[in-house]
């Protein structure tokens, strides 16, 4: 059971009694969804162009990034036809989500479907096919991976690293990306270093994106430079430290516990500058 909590924007989201975080931002969860994941993806700049889109909501949740995305696009044009393949663990949190009709901040065109998209695990229509996959993403990606599905645009959205390495490892990452169209762009929240490594060495280019409210800033990431504005001089000295190391899974099955030893272990016999000689150097400048 999830008990809805407002945010700054006026939003709900809820809060995970196993992660012990919030879904969203307190700043705002509608607002953490237009700004960290679909104006990045530049969406709207796709939907003026094309008449058919793909997207990948890897942690669907509450449904937020994908009602942001599907505003947005119709926004601009109306008989874009958008894929949508959303992944996410627990059924419970799209289904909560509709009883407490979090989605009514969105219009009828956008909130129908995708209520239906709960219901039924699948929808077609005549400008939305989407399916929502249900279990451990570390699965159903390599089902999607294998199919040939190259997004547009993917929202990478799981809890943070601390509480869910399992989907921000290398291994993740790299299958992740590999569902990512040359031209697309892959958007999440975090700006963790060993996030950011992790998606350097699957083949992309990172750029920071502006913070919501009082959060860090999040991480836009594509194959190509194209609107991609370089690290600041302190981030790419962040990816130089210890912090760097990113989460590792080899076989796609690991607890967070063993994830996160593998880590340490790692960081310890590393030749890497300690973070907190970084934080150090540029606690003036934060």
């Amino acid at each position: 059971m999830f008990t809805p909590q407002l945010t700054d924007d006026g939003s709900y989201t809820f809060f995970s009694e196993q992660f012990k975080e919030l879904f969203h931002s307190h700043s705002g969860a509608k607002l953490e969804a237009e700004q960290k994941f679909v104006s990045p993806c530049q969406l709207e700049e796709k939907a003026k162009r094309h008449m058919s889109l793909k997207i990948l909501d890897v942690c669907y949740g509450l449904g937020y990034n994908s009602a942001a995305a599907l505003e947005k696009v119709w926004s601009i044009n109306q008989k874009c036809h958008i894929e949508l393949i959303a992944l996410e663990s627990d059924i419970n949190v799209p289904y909560q989500s509709g009883i407490y009709h979090l989605l009514e901040q969105w219009p009828s065109s956008v909130r129908a479907p995708l209520t239906q998209l709960t219901r039924n695990y699948a929808i077609q229509t005549s400008r939305l096919r989407a399916n929502l996959l249900i279990g451990d993403a570390r699965n159903t990606i390599q089902t999607i991976y294998q199919s040939g599905f190259k997004a547009d645009a993917i929202f990478l959205d799981p809890f943070s690293p601390p509480k869910c390495p399992q989907l921000w490892t290398l291994e993740f990452i790299k299958i992740v990306s590999g569902c990512l169209n040359p031209q697309g762009r892959l958007g999440t929240y975090s700006s963790a270093a060993a996030v950011r490594t992790a998606l350097q060495l699957a083949g992309l280019i990172v750029s920071s994106t502006k913070g919501v409210g009082r959060r860090s800033p999040g991480t836009i990431a594509g194959f190509d430079y194209q609107d991609l504005c370089p690290l600041s001089v302190r981030e790419e000295e962040h990816l130089k430290t210890r912090a760097a190391i990113p989460y590792r899974d080899p076989n796609l099955q690991d607890s967070a516990m063993v994830i996160h030893q593998r880590r340490r272990i790692e960081q310890v016999s590393s030749d890497l500058e300690p973070t907190s000689h970084w934080k150090k150097r540029w606690k003036d400048s934060v």
